[in-house]
């Protein structure tokens, strides 16, 4: 048991020893205070909740870097995290000591995060700091998570959530206008619903054009501009069976043919024979082809050798800037136009497409390669424009009578 005594300066000194059978000591001001504080230790020891109160003095910054290196997620998760931490996070908590760190301070740094920044980011900054925080009271450093209960701005509908393409404009407005090495790849993204790394990791011992099945059992992860083969695909659902439509299958055979790569190559190589860039692609090929045909942004010919870039920022102010060539207006408005059909937003597609046509939830699940069907209709569905298939399914004939 504990015991307080008084010291030479007048104060109360508290006397425990912790789970470890340690002596710890604490000075008070008064003796109510000092046998407080005794018994509340003593009742935590027996409740297994037992905090050091001098295990705060920690810093946020030491208790997250030994955190990190406890990681064991994939290299692109970590990758991602690291620079969230590195971005947001650090830069608010790392000098703070853990104990000092409580909900309101916590709760003002998302609000004043969130005026700056996407949801999306406030979202990721919160969760990196809660887990730090968590992993404290679990090692006992600090008695309960601060971070708990802090509200994150919500999610607002923008112009630009919920964005997809018709096959119809997808075949016959967007792949024409893309450069022609990449327009495969853009089908296949397309037409079986794959995630940017299983497109990019198709070899041929994956694609079977003659039974019409392409097979996803590789991806390739990027980290800081290095790319890699990964042996595996997202999850176990990922590795799957997509069925290849018939419309792109002669595509996909004329860039096999004209472009050839070795079995140890992608099918969609670039130039050197290696996995391509996402970062890159976005830039030189996916944002430029939404130009062309007009999805973003618009071009107009002002005369000789002088041209028009148009876009709309971020804050949906329209901008322009001349050019002196219709490549050099196509680039700016790439680079520069807020929003856009996102590459992922194919994949949305293809599932949409696929349960407008009926296709049972199941069958969806098993070919955009998720654990769940919930996942399916939840995030990778969008409501469909065309009113009349609501109507069909309603039974609605202009010449019924009541």
């Amino acid at each position: 048991m504990g015991f307080v005594r008084k010291t030479e300066t007048g104060k109360w000194k508290a006397f425990w020893r912790d789970p470890t059978g340690s002596q710890r000591s604490k000075v008070f001001t008064t003796k109510k205070d000092a046998s407080a504080f005794l018994a509340e230790t003593e009742s935590s020891k027996s409740r297994g909740l037992y905090v050091s109160p001098h295990a705060g003095r920690m810093t946020f910054g030491e208790h997250a870097a030994a955190w990190m290196a406890s990681w064991n997620t994939e290299h692109t998760t970590a990758a991602r995290d690291r620079a969230v931490m590195r971005t947001h996070v650090l830069p608010q908590w790392e000098s703070w000591p853990l104990a000092k760190i409580d909900h309101l301070t916590v709760q003002g740094w998302v609000s004043d995060l969130g005026r700056r920044r996407s949801r999306a980011t406030v979202a990721e900054a919160h969760r990196l700091t809660s887990a730090v925080l968590r992993s404290a009271v679990r090692n006992r450093l600090i008695a309960f998570n601060p971070a708990l209960d802090v509200r994150v701005p919500k999610r607002r509908k923008t112009d630009t959530d919920e964005q997809i393409i018709s096959r119809p404009t997808l075949r016959h407005v967007l792949l024409p206008k893309v450069p022609e090495r990449h327009r495969a790849l853009i089908a296949t993204a397309a037409g079986c619903g794959l995630r940017w790394g299983e497109v990019a990791g198709l070899m041929d011992d994956a694609v079977d054009l003659e039974a019409g099945v392409l097979r996803v059992v590789r991806t390739v992860v990027e980290v800081a501009g290095h790319r890699s083969f990964k042996p595996f695909p997202k999850s176990v659902a990922g590795r799957r069976d997509v069925p290849i439509p018939g419309w792109f299958r002669r595509l996909v055979a004329e860039h096999v043919e004209r472009w050839p790569s070795p079995s140890t190559s992608p099918v969609f190589a670039n130039e050197i024979q290696g996995p391509i860039g996402r970062t890159a692609f976005r830039a030189r090929v996916w944002r430029p082809s939404l130009v062309r045909p007009g999805f973003i942004g618009e071009v107009k010919e002002l005369g000789e050798k002088k041209f028009e870039a148009r876009w709309r920022d971020k804050d949906g102010d329209e901008q322009s800037l001349e050019t002196n060539t219709e490549y050099q207006a196509v680039m700016e408005i790439a680079r520069r136009h807020y929003g856009g059909l996102r590459f992922h937003d194919l994949r949305h597609s293809y599932a949409t497409w696929l349960v407008d046509d009926g296709v049972p939830p199941n069958m969806v699940q098993r070919v955009m390669g998720h654990e769940r069907a919930s996942t399916t209709l939840d995030l990778y569905t969008r409501r469909t424009a065309d009113p009349s298939r609501i109507l069909a399914a309603l039974g609605d004939d202009e010449g019924d009578e009541l």
